[in-house]
């Protein structure tokens, strides 16, 4: 397993089902990067708690707000675009890269604050059930896919 959280999210991303299962929970309101946290807490036997969640949302929630949606809202609108027009395509690969490298920060955020949090040997981490919110019960399909790649992660 990857100690950090960056090269472990990377590892479960290039999974087979899981870039389907993210996107397909991302869809549904999920927040990737919280949920490759979650995944990440859960193998290293962090119980879940509410104050723990809190804290992962409350550092999520404004860095997506405002800097990888808007980055990815724009990669998308060029998407049909940049198909026939190459240097839209290049500027559109430059914002995927930007977007990537926003995730990249609030992954390496999340760590930081995640990775003091006591190990447990007891006691249920549900962190995707959790970090999901209301995408979780629809898709938990989706949230098996990511639990089964993440031990080969």
């Amino acid at each position: 397993m990857s100690s950090d959280l960056w090269s472990f999210s990377f590892a479960t991303y290039a999974r087979p089902g899981v870039e389907d299962a993210c996107l397909q929970l991302q869809s549904a309101g999920a927040n990737v990067c919280l949920l490759l946290c979650g995944l990440w807490l859960e193998r290293r036997g962090v119980t879940c708690d509410e104050q723990h969640v809190r804290a992962l949302q409350a550092l999520t929630e404004p860095w997506d707000t405002m800097v990888v949606q808007p980055l990815r809202t724009l990669r998308m609108q060029w998407k049909t675009r940049a198909v026939h027009d190459a240097v839209l395509k290049g500027m559109r690969d430059q914002v995927k890269a930007l977007e990537l490298e926003a995730e990249r920060a609030l992954l390496s955020r999340l760590e930081g604050v995640a990775q003091v949090w006591a190990r447990h040997a007891t006691g249920s981490p549900r962190w995707l059930e959790a970090l999901a919110g209301p995408a979780a019960e629809p898709h938990r399909d989706a949230l098996q896919v990511l639990r089964v790649a993440a031990t080969g992660a």
